[in-house]
Formats: structure tokens, sequence, C-alpha cells
């Protein structure tokens, strides 16, 4: 079985690519520590994508059709600390987990 991530950045943000990154990286190990297939897909070589979607309720729709399809999940909400307001939305990890199952809910996004 074919084991991925996908992280879900917004768009309408703009931020730099180190908030940006920050923003991944936080989103990738939290969903990852939800999963049950963490162990195997480490082993796999950790394969993970950054797709985008245009605004908050783009990320919000994401979050919730993976949340809904039992993908383990986790929306991150900045601090408020550098760029951007406190409680800002602005990623959503989804996975390890069957690619399969991945697809089924951002099959249809962009490469960020």
């Amino acid at each position: 079985m074919e084991l991925k991530q996908v992280i879900v950045a917004r768009k309408d943000l703009n931020l730099s690519k180190g908030k940006l990154s920050a923003q991944v990286a936080h989103a990738s190990v939290s969903a990852a520590e939800k999963s049950e297939w963490k162990k195997d897909w480490m082993r796999q070589g950790q394969k993970k994508s950054v797709l985008k979607v245009e605004n908050e309720k783009g990320l919000i729709d994401v979050f919730m059709r993976a949340k809904d399809s039992g993908l383990p999940t986790e929306l991150i909400q900045d601090m408020g600390k550098t760029e951007i307001p406190a409680g800002t939305k602005t990623c959503v990890g989804i996975g390890p987990a069957p690619e399969e199952e991945i697809d089924k809910v951002t099959g249809e996004l962009k490469l960020y």
C-alpha cells in the first residue's frame, strides 16, 4: 500500500517563503502524529505534496472532507507572532494515509 501525506495551504495569505515553510512543517508533523500509518510512511520515504486552495473557505472545506473521511488531519492556526493575526487558519495536514484515500479528498487541487 502506497502511503502519502498532503499539506493544503491558503494562497490568499501571500505568506513569505519562510512563513509558509514553517506553517507547512507544523501541518506535516501534527497530522503525522495522529496517523496509524506513520511508521510505515517513514519507511517508505515520507512521500508528501503541498497543494493550494484560494482562501479560508476552501481550506475549511478540505479539512472537513478529510475529517469526515476518517483521515488523520490537522488544521493549523497561526500564533500571530510574525506576519499574520493570531488564529489565522493557514494549512491543513492530511495523512500519512493510503494514497487513494487522500486523493478522493485532494485529487482536484493543484500544487502550491
